[in-house]
């Protein structure tokens, strides 16, 4: 919700030369440069539009400001991808351009028309990347009407973001009422890009998350020669931005007044400086990050150190105490006021246990309150050495790829991808070796796709997933190299004839039970404690495969049968 401090509730006009004015320049300047980029995390050219915008700014580093708008079909989230779009950016990009021919990555420079360089056929203020460059030393040779600046600082207990802008014009407005805009970006947001070549660690700046000023700001109404404008604002950051964590230490502020909607005469941006930082040394442990089930017998932890003091922190020494057994790692570096920094601590060996216990250890400070945290890790399921894998490929299974990996990294068993529209059920018997491993499922549409289990062949379930993994999964589990108890019960089971038409015979499966799935994983019949030497009626089975899953004591096995006709 938007506040202004009381004073600032009316707006602020004054005359120069009867109030005069604090940090904006009263002398003519030339415009400064807003650059916004339309953008999105699916945009394959996208990372290559931030390079040269951030190649714009930092050879022009006080007259340039950037704004990534992330909007419109490359902007949308999949799976568990986060949501940078805002509710201001369809109107932004929507008043940029007319006609056919708008992509990405686009942007405007001062919302300017440039003629010959518009990117849609209709024309307007969007132009291609090619263009940006060229556009923006072009405006930084126009004189402005008006200079701008702003200042900001957030309170740390509160998160109140309080900005101050300054406006004066130096000479007369082309147009008689002008607005104010104020916008909050974050930078440093990690997260997914196509085409970034970083994967889900692109790292996202200027991101826009806020129009302080709402849509298209707030109104100035008298925008002639030696006006002054002075307005303060103060907004409260939330947590969370669509889910999306906020990072103090990561905000950005503009400020830039335009002619109506579409011309930017100029601009500028502020880094906040922080108040309400109590102590001179407060070195704060904002996690640890999650350790999955492992079978590993080495362990190096990842944790995330805060700097909630005044003064940097240029050296740690940090103790983590993995299942009762003390290390020490010391750390050095730089970490300033509200800063973080995740440190990865060195790997040592350690007994793994059924459920393991990892405690981090911080040297004595101003506040000791925050120097110690703790978490719990498992050990990953252990299996014997055949190992079941049943893949239900989804009408997309061109984008499933999955893999074994033994503990040197090697992928010992791989499969896909498979073809389109054609949905099935992938059954697989891996042969493991005593040692750790690791299953890893891909999908390369980051949407998940069917459902997959991994067991062994006395029922352990080692892995399995409903198909909600989003660009994948990695997960460990380890083989203890064994055949199992009385796997030869299993081993002995035939069926026969294979092709068969209308009958089939399974052999040494007395007391078993029977199911069996046709490709699509569909269950077509379910037969209970059959007899020693069964026959089972497939005379109402279509022509194709089928798998039949056989559980005895505990034990699983799948075999593979056609039907033909």
């Amino acid at each position: 919700m938007l506040k202004k401090l009381p004073l600032s509730l009316v707006v602020a006009l004054f005359a120069f030369a009867t109030y005069g004015q604090t940090i904006v320049s009263t002398s003519p300047q030339d415009q400064n440069v807003v650059l916004e980029e339309f953008t999105g995390i699916h945009c394959q050219f996208c990372p290559d539009g931030h390079a040269i915008a951030k190649a714009i700014q930092d050879a022009n580093p006080d007259r340039v400001t950037l704004i990534n708008i992330h909007q419109g079909g490359y902007a949308v989230p999949s799976g568990n991808e986060p949501d940078f779009r805002t509710p201001y950016g369809n109107a932004i990009v929507g008043q940029s351009y007319s006609g056919s021919g708008f992509g990405y990555p686009s942007g405007t420079v001062n919302r300017h028309v440039f003629p010959g360089r518009s990117m849609a056929s209709g024309g307007g203020t969007a132009m291609s990347r090619s263009y940006w460059n060229v556009s923006a030393n072009e405006t930084m040779a126009i004189g402005s009407a008006v200079n701008v600046a702003v200042e900001a600082s957030i309170d740390v207990n509160t998160n109140v973001l309080t900005v101050h802008v300054e406006g004066y014009y130096t000479s007369n407005s082309p147009e008689a009422t002008n607005l104010l805009n104020v916008a909050l970006l974050q930078n440093n947001t990690l997260g997914p890009q196509t085409g970034g070549g970083q994967g889900n660690n692109y790292n996202h700046m200027h991101r826009l998350v806020e129009m302080i000023t709402g849509q298209w700001g707030e109104v100035i109404n008298t925008t002639t020669a030696g006006t002054f404008v002075d307005r303060t604002y103060t907004y409260t950051i939330p947590a969370m931005y669509n889910n999306v964590p906020t990072e103090l230490a990561d905000m950005e502020v503009v400020a830039y007044i335009s002619n109506t909607h579409q011309e930017i005469p100029s601009g500028n941006r502020a880094y906040p400086s922080y108040t309400g930082l109590t102590h001179a040394n407060d070195a704060n442990i904002r996690s640890i990050t999650d350790i999955p089930a492992t079978c590993d017998v080495n362990l190096g932890p990842e944790i995330n150190i805060q700097n909630l003091g005044q003064d940097p922190i240029t050296s740690l020494a940090i103790e983590y105490v993995i299942n009762g057994d003390s290390n020490t790692y010391n750390w050095t570096g730089e970490i300033l006021s509200l800063h973080s920094e995740t440190i990865e601590l060195p790997e040592v060996p350690f007994t793994i246990q059924g459920t393991n216990t990892l405690e981090v250890n911080l040297p004595s400070d101003d506040n000791n309150s925050n120097n110690t945290a703790s978490t719990t890790f498992d050990k990953a399921p252990a299996g014997t050495r055949q190992v079941t894998m049943e893949l239900q490929v989804d009408n997309f299974g061109a984008q499933t790829r999955w893999y074994v990996y033994n503990s040197n990294g090697t992928a010992i068993y791989n499969g896909g991808p498979y073809p389109n529209n054609n949905p099935q059920l992938i059954v697989e018997t891996f042969d493991l070796p005593l040692d750790c491993y690791q299953f890893r499922i891909l999908d390369t549409s980051s949407n998940g796709g069917g459902e997959i289990t991994l067991t062994d062949n006395l029922g352990t379930q080692l892995y399995h997933t409903n198909g909600n993994y989003g660009n994948g999964e990695r997960s460990p589990f380890s083989s203890n190299g064994l055949l199992g108890v009385n796997q030869n019960q299993l081993d002995n089971i035939s069926l026969y004839p294979n092709p068969a038409s209308s009958t089939i015979n399974l052999k040494n499966a007395e007391n078993a039970n029977v199911q069996v799935f046709d490709v699509l994983g569909k269950l077509i019949l379910s037969q209970n404690n059959i007899a020693v030497d069964a026959q089972i009626n497939v005379s109402q089975f279509q022509a194709g495969t089928y798998f039949m899953k056989i559980s005895k004591d505990n034990l699983v096995t799948t075999k593979k049968f056609v039907i033909l006709k």
